[in-house]
């Protein structure tokens, strides 16, 4: 018997191919958050923050002042976003927080530029 009639009469392989992920089925644990974020507390945290920023930027009489009392208020807006955030209301608490690191960018946007323009720095 010649070996190429062996390979032809002997059965195929059976196939080993990994599933394509075509057809649904649990392939893993699907993990769903319990409390999701939605955009109407975030969009209150966002302008409570930004009136609380705009408040405490109003008690500067110059630009060392708006910048000192713009940290001092995002200090005390990510302590409250660290707050709700251990409460449980996690939109809020995303919403403060970002629209004190946008605040506080801003301040330290126009200290930058006064130091830039007059070598001088501004907040001693």
């Amino acid at each position: 018997m010649d070996r190429q009639d062996v390979w032809q009469t002997s059965p195929p392989p059976p196939p080993m191919r990994a599933p394509s992920g075509l057809f649904p089925g649990p392939s893993r644990p699907t993990y769903r958050e319990p409390h999701p974020i939605s955009a109407a507390p975030l969009l209150a945290g966002l302008g409570s923050g930004a009136v609380w920023l705009t408040l405490f930027g109003l008690l500067g009489r110059d630009l060392a002042g708006y910048a000192w009392w713009t940290v001092l208020a995002a200090v005390i807006a990510w302590a409250v976003a660290l707050v709700l955030t251990a409460i449980g209301d996690r939109a809020v608490a995303v919403g403060v927080a970002l629209a004190a690191g946008f605040g506080l960018s801003i301040a330290m946007a126009f200290v930058a530029a006064q130091w830039i323009t007059s070598y001088d720095w501004p907040l001693w």
